[in-house]
């Protein structure tokens, strides 16, 4: 059966599922995105959105943690909690580039706090083949990664920096691990979470190219964080390709929840490829990044209009 937001009336708050934190997700990049093209009104709405439904689910959270422990350990065990970690990282980074640094602090931390014990639950209890979610072992440490050099260049605390490159290379090194757990049938068979295969590597693109923009760097530093910022790129931009060319082979037009995981790598590869052009010096990064990013666009749209339209047919079951 496929996943659905709870239809209002029914707590929305309580009922929502770890993996309704992808659309957070989806939201926050694709108003980091837009703010890199210039598109403030856009990326505004969707920071306002982004921080709405972040809300909503911190209340369910915090709900289900006082009030429902049986229900909280069971979904605390699977990957899509990592949503938690990784949503409130894209919330921080889109703060930061507001000028909030406090905020965008506050959320490192409740960020970093989160991160070691849903990281080793989710760990814990992976399975010999997991689905794409597993990936986001790696897109909850990187989005540690991506905020601490932010706010690294923001605040100019060195420490920071040297904080992300550490996650950086942690999450590289998670991102095989849950390569080698990934059941590659997903790729033609998966509702939506499939797709954070290459989202990992391109929040990893974002993390290396924020990293290689810092001043802490030079030298053959510098040199090897380029060149891992743009192979990591290269490889996420190989996984869209893939991925997509399977999308179109085998048809998934129905709504699933893990749809907004789809969301997310697209607008993720958009915002590396806008990160990535200026740090690396490769200029046609920025207009394959604008495409791609409107293409991400389109895809939130089709997201949410096929959100509406299973609603409207479930309102109508007697």
């Amino acid at each position: 059966m496929n996943q659905v937001f709870p239809l209002p009336g029914r707590r929305c708050w309580t009922g929502l599922p770890p993996a309704a934190g992808a659309a957070v997700l989806a939201a926050g990049i694709l108003s980091v995105g837009l703010h890199l093209i210039g598109a403030e009104a856009l990326s505004l709405a969707a920071l306002v959105l982004a921080a709405a439904l972040w809300l909503v689910l911190a209340a369910g959270f915090t709900a289900r943690l006082v009030g429902d422990r049986g229900r909280f350990r069971a979904e605390a065990d699977t990957p899509a909690a990592l949503t938690a970690v990784a949503a409130t990282t894209v919330l921080g980074c889109r703060f930061s580039l507001l000028g909030w640094q406090g905020l965008a602090a506050a959320l490192l931390v409740l960020a970093a706090a989160l991160w070691p014990w849903l990281l080793l639950a989710v760990v814990l209890h992976w399975k010999r083949r997991m689905p794409g979610a597993a990936f986001l072992v790696c897109v909850a440490t990187q989005g540690i990664a991506v905020l601490s050099a932010i706010l690294a260049a923001a605040v100019h605390r060195d420490w920071l920096a040297r904080a992300a490159l550490a996650a950086f290379c942690l999450g590289l090194l998670l991102y095989a691990v849950a390569l080698f757990h990934f059941d590659f049938r997903e790729v033609v068979r998966g509702a939506g979470d499939h797709w954070v295969a290459g989202g990992a590597l391109a929040i990893s693109a974002l993390a290396g190219s924020k990293l290689t923009a810092s001043p802490v760097w030079t030298g053959s530093a510098h040199a090897a964080l380029r060149t891992a910022t743009l192979v990591t790129l290269a490889l996420s931009l190989c996984w869209y390709v893939l991925l997509l060319a399977a999308e179109l082979r085998q048809w998934r037009p129905h709504y699933d929840i893990r749809r907004w995981a789809t969301v997310f790598p697209l607008g993720m590869t958009a915002t590396a490829c806008l990160s990535a052009a200026g740090p690396t010096g490769v200029g046609w990064l920025q207009p394959l990044g604008e495409v791609l990013l409107w293409i991400a666009v389109g895809a939130w749209l089709l997201t949410c209009a096929a959100l509406v339209f299973t609603h409207s047919g479930t309102r109508r079951e007697p």
